[in-house]
């Protein structure tokens, strides 16, 4: 994708999210994505097919971030010296979710919110599955490896929600503690 591309792309996306600060998702038109991104129909339908497709690509660029698999130093946070470390993942991840707060905030509270929440769940998934279970030794027990990771989801995506309710008043670091102390006992 070229850079002026990419600016397009960019433009939709704070469209769509301020739009989405403001009213209900079912609520927003293409036309008023359109408007408030200042480009024409025709710009528009050349990068996404569908509001539900904008939504899908929104959601996939900021997970995708989220969940990288190299830590980098950026201009909140600093975890590139703790690439592997599951704790410093969940840490990162969090202070990405704050970082994008306004985005988070406006796609859980959006009539799409189980669309947003699934994307999230998948990404999710992949995480535990690839990191906190192979890190922390979880490949045998009592408890089927697929219930177990399902449960980490879930409580993750929960103390997401109510981070968000509780108006992410929790340092990153504070609460992947909470996470770490309630979690950690299922595991071992």
């Amino acid at each position: 994708m070229d850079r002026r591309q990419q600016k397009t792309r960019d433009a939709i996306f704070r469209a769509f999210t301020e739009l989405l600060s403001k009213k209900s998702y079912t609520k927003i038109t293409v036309q008023e994505i359109i408007n408030e991104a200042n480009i024409g129909r025709s710009t528009f339908y050349a990068h996404f097919e569908t509001r539900d497709e904008l939504l899908k690509e929104l959601c996939t660029d900021l997970f995708t971030h989220v969940f990288s698999q190299t830590l980098s130093s950026e201009h909140t946070h600093d975890f590139s010296a703790s690439a592997g470390d599951p704790g410093a993942m969940i840490v990162h991840i969090l202070y990405h979710l704050r970082d994008n707060r306004k985005n988070i905030v406006s796609l859980l509270s959006c009539e799409s919110s189980e669309l947003f929440l699934s994307y999230f769940k998948q990404y999710l998934r992949e995480f535990v599955t690839a990191h906190l279970l192979a890190e922390l030794g979880q490949s045998s027990g009592t408890i089927p490896e697929e219930f177990l990771i399902n449960h980490i989801t879930c409580s993750f995506i929960g103390m997401v929600e109510w981070w968000v309710h509780q108006d992410l008043k929790q340092s990153p670091e504070e609460l992947a503690g909470y996470f770490e102390q309630v979690i950690l006992p299922v595991i071992h």
